[in-house]
């Protein structure tokens, strides 16, 4: 019973951070169809950026209970600064083969692990005990569990659902959703889509530095998150489908709660089921299981 427990929080708590990470890569390519290798880029500096803006918040002794706007604050301020900057770079290749995103976006991935070098240095950098602070609940059957967890999930569900929200209720999630059918047919309507792209890049980069900022106090910071948690997202993406945001979540619980699973039963076989699962899903269904952007 208790390690179902904990294969189900673990699993939910990955695939909450996951979601994420792939949905801001999702709702890019959807719109502006470039695949971004930077995403997972945007997850570890998102987390360096959290554990500082933690530290600031534990010098000016705010309660606990401010530590998540505080890191929901410091992912979203980031994506307003990078956002538009890294846009702005990526717009000479909008029209151009995948080959050429593929390398540009590479090549951000290696200009973020050199900025986080420099500003936070080379040695994995953690929370100090904030983890613990959030406490634990504990359920019926005696079984505790990690309160940050679930507060991280219901995060997750609650960002997830203005998302939603947004793209299908909003004025301009409605024209986000006209652009990534028809960019060519919306500029005919005066659509200015240069801003509609970089809103939109904005919004997956917000993504992706939120999610780094909210996973930090569970665990370390280290340069080589990024490039991990590319492989992770860019499996849930061909599990749930290249540019679909339900094809998002799907791919993300299905990842989770393998990843949870494999690491229960047997640890060395994490990555390898997950990479299994993936194979499976190209051969059988080489589209993902949503392949469409909705």
């Amino acid at each position: 019973m208790l390690s179902g427990v904990n294969i189900l929080v673990g699993g939910a708590f990955h695939a909450a951070v996951l979601f994420l990470v792939a949905g801001g890569l999702q709702i890019v390519f959807g719109v502006q169809k470039i695949i971004n290798l930077a995403c997972g880029s945007f997850y570890a500096i998102g987390a360096y950026f959290g554990i500082s803006a933690l530290a600031w918040a534990f010098k000016l002794h705010l309660p606990v209970a401010t530590f998540i706007p505080v890191l929901l604050g410091s992912g979203l301020l980031l994506a307003l600064v990078l956002g538009p900057l890294v846009e702005r770079v990526l717009r000479s290749i909008y029209h151009r083969d995948e080959h050429f995103q593929l390398l540009l976006t590479f090549a951000f991935v290696l200009m973020f692990e050199d900025i986080i070098r420099m500003i936070w240095g080379a040695s994995p950098r953690q929370t100090e005990n904030i983890y613990q602070a959030f406490g634990e609940i504990r359920l019926a059957s005696g079984m505790n569990i990690p309160a940050y967890n679930l507060i991280v999930i219901a995060v997750a569900i609650a960002l997830s659902l203005a998302l939603g929200w947004f793209l299908q209720s909003t004025r301009f999630g409605k024209i986000v959703r006209a652009t990534a059918e028809n960019a060519a047919i919306c500029e005919a309507l005066c659509i200015d889509v240069s801003k509609v792209y970089m809103a939109v890049f904005t919004l997956g980069v917000a993504l992706g530095t939120t999610g780094g900022a909210l996973v930090v106090p569970a665990t370390a910071a280290s340069l080589d998150m990024g490039v991990e948690l590319i492989v992770d997202a860019f499996a849930v993406v061909v599990i749930g489908g290249l540019g679909s945001m339900a094809g998002a979540l799907i791919g993300a619980l299905i990842v989770g709660f393998t990843r949870a699973a494999a690491i229960w039963i047997y640890p060395e076989f994490e990555m390898l089921a997950i990479y299994v699962l993936v194979i499976a899903v190209l051969i059988f269904r080489p589209r993902g299981l949503l392949g469409k952007f909705t």
